[in-house]
């Protein structure tokens, strides 16, 4: 496969996401050769696998809200605080 982009971890989950949209629109095609189509498939892994965990650490940021005693957010605390 040709350029493959920018290095997945160092990449938001918007970028990713598009990324992973490009590569299921590619495959989708049925005109890309069979290796390219594994090595589009193996990125495509990665860029889910790094969306997912990006959902996660958002996911476990929003539960750290800290609530108030009327259960309105009165702030946060940070993710890795324990």
């Amino acid at each position: 496969m040709e350029e493959q982009g920018p290095e997945i971890g160092a990449m938001s989950f918007e970028e990713a996401l598009r990324a992973l949209e490009d590569v299921v629109r590619r495959l989708e095609t049925g005109d890309v050769p069979l290796e390219e189509s594994i090595s589009l498939y193996e990125r495509g892994e990665q860029l889910r696998r790094h969306c997912q965990a990006r959902l996660d650490a958002a996911q476990a940021r929003i539960e750290k809200i800290v609530a108030g005693p009327d259960g309105k957010a009165t702030g946060t605390v940070p993710f890795d605080a324990g």
